[in-house]
């Protein structure tokens, strides 16, 4: 039966002049196979699933914004004019699903030069070099590696600061260009402007260092380079960790100051992620608890007056309209539970009974789903294909 209320889960929500069809965003997560950082058909076939799966944001992967700031050689690139066509179909075919096309724009930092997740997640060797991926320069707010083996970064001059701006900047340009209708800037994960936040690694005496003020003015001048080429009307997000997990590190006490400085300028959605400082978040959270990062979410929505999107471990629609309902988070954003379940907003729409006749699929499934339902009500079963309970048995016969 429909309830009487629609859910916040599946409702239309409006940022600055875009409006996105739910609150579902695909949390950006890398694939690793571009080659030279072209979108090919891997990557429509890959983003177009999850258009066609009800998504209401759908955002690429860390998308590079120069060569050196990718995170292992596969990376999304928009660092070049040529990268605008490949990226401007996805775009086309997702918004021609009733998506909402996002890119998120990334920047390595010192942890770069790094091998794909299997094949290790090292630094790149002389046998990734054999294989034609040798490892190339970094950048960082410091000399200081991320670990054994990896590559030593420069520290970033101050020209060489406004180079990085510039490059943020002409990546908005392409982004606007390709018909992406929302960007996410990728602060967090100890990349490389996490590196400028944290009082851990940001160890520089000049004015892009020092106390907080310092540390978070390239988070803030990035915003300003970001919105310089993005059209007002386009909403522009933040992923940030909201805490780094160092015990002297980034706390989230200082995610909601840094969230209202980027409020004003220009920032419309905080994503609350954590952690990342000197290894792969993807495997520090493999094992936390559902929903462990919502109180991030909610801490940052009420101290900063921001959007938010909660993101970690939710994995049912129940899950995810609580977090909503109880204004914690403006959006939900599902990474590996998307992975796992592509038509996980169409499932939850026919949990919630929001969508009985498959109206919000695509035509050409939701009309052989919708045939399919009268034949399964017939013989005790829903939609879904589940077993009724009695009283929805008795209402349909």
């Amino acid at each position: 039966m429909m309830s009487e209320a629609r859910p916040k889960l599946f409702t239309p929500i409006t940022v600055r002049g875009v409006t996105v069809r739910n609150r579902v965003m695909l949390s950006p997560m890398n694939q690793h196979r571009a080659q030279d950082g072209y979108a090919d058909d891997g990557l429509l076939v890959h983003l177009g699933k999850f258009a066609l799966g009800g998504f209401g944001i759908i955002m690429t992967e860390a998308t590079a914004i120069e060569p050196r700031g990718r995170v292992a050689p596969g990376d999304l690139g928009i660092w070049s004019d040529d990268h605008i066509a490949g990226l401007r179909r996805v775009c086309a075919y997702v918004k021609g699903a009733g998506g909402t096309p996002g890119v998120q724009l990334a920047h390595s930092g010192r942890k770069g030069a790094s091998q794909r997740p299997w094949q290790g997640f090292g630094p790149l060797t002389g046998e990734d070099a054999r294989r034609g991926e040798p490892p190339w320069p970094l950048v960082s707010p410091t000399r200081e590696a991320l670990g054994p083996g990896h590559v030593v970064p420069d520290q970033l001059s101050l020209d060489g600061i406004e180079g990085v701006l510039r490059s943020y900047a002409d990546a908005a340009a392409r982004a606007d260009a390709a018909g992406f209708d929302v960007i996410e800037v990728h602060a967090g994960h100890g990349y490389l402007i996490a590196s400028f936040l944290s009082p851990v690694i940001n160890t520089r005496n000049d004015e892009y260092g020092g106390d907080f003020t310092g540390r978070i003015r390239f988070a803030l001048k990035v915003a300003d380079a970001v919105r310089s080429r993005w059209p007002e009307h386009k909403p522009l997000m933040f992923r940030i960790s909201s805490v780094d997990g160092h015990p002297n590190g980034w706390k989230i006490e200082d995610s909601i100051m840094l969230a209202r400085e980027l409020k004003a300028h220009g920032v419309d959605i905080i994503d609350c992620s954590s952690g990342g400082l000197r290894q792969s978040t993807a495997l520090e959270n493999a094992k936390r608890y559902p929903g462990y990062q919502v109180e991030y979410a909610a801490r940052i929505r009420r101290g900063a007056g921001i959007a938010t999107a909660a993101v970690g471990l939710i994995l049912d629609g129940r899950q995810a309209e609580d977090i909503l309902a109880n204004e914690e988070a403006d959006f939900i954003a599902l990474g590996r539970q998307a992975l796992y379940d592509p038509f996980w907003v169409h499932h939850a729409a026919q949990e919630f009974g929001v969508d009985p006749d498959f109206a919000s699929w695509d035509v050409s499934a939701g009309w052989w789903l919708a045939k399919r339902k009268d034949g399964l009500a017939s013989i005790g079963l829903d939609g879904a294909g589940k077993r009724m309970s009695s009283i929805e048995y008795e209402t349909k016969i």
